[in-house]
């Protein structure tokens, strides 16, 4: 097998839990080959070039296999290479995101009874 299906692939990779988020990220515009936004139909070789959107993680990976069949994960990691400048970036933003806490303060404690009240009246009047 030589050329397989750009949503086939990034399932078979385990890059996606379902082919169908794989085709969704794709029609949404998250995925580029070589530069250019892709179908699902598109189909990949390996030395393609794939830059990927999963949330806030942007991933820049190489081919190096295609396959259609979804394997165990130490099988997946075969398939595609992460360039070093995406790993640094992502290495990067990850700690950034530790530092800060990602915006969100954490509550000194847990609620007690007349928190609690509040709190469901609060959703209560929703």
């Amino acid at each position: 097998m030589t050329e397989v299906r750009a949503d086939v692939w990034l399932w078979a990779a385990r890059l996606f839990k379902t082919r169908a988020l794989a085709k969704q990220a794709i029609e949404g515009g998250k995925v580029d080959v070589n530069d250019v936004g892709c179908k699902p139909a598109k189909l990949l070789c390996a030395g393609d070039r794939l830059k990927l959107s999963r949330g806030e993680e942007r991933l820049e990976i190489e081919l190096l296999a295609v396959s259609d069949r979804r394997g165990p994960a130490s099988e997946a990691q075969q398939l595609y290479r992460e360039t070093e400048a995406s790993r640094q970036a992502r290495e990067a933003h990850r700690e950034q995101r530790r530092l800060t806490g990602a915006g969100f303060s954490h509550p000194p404690g847990r609620p007690d009874k007349h928190a609690r009240r509040d709190l469901r009246r609060l959703k209560d009047s929703r």
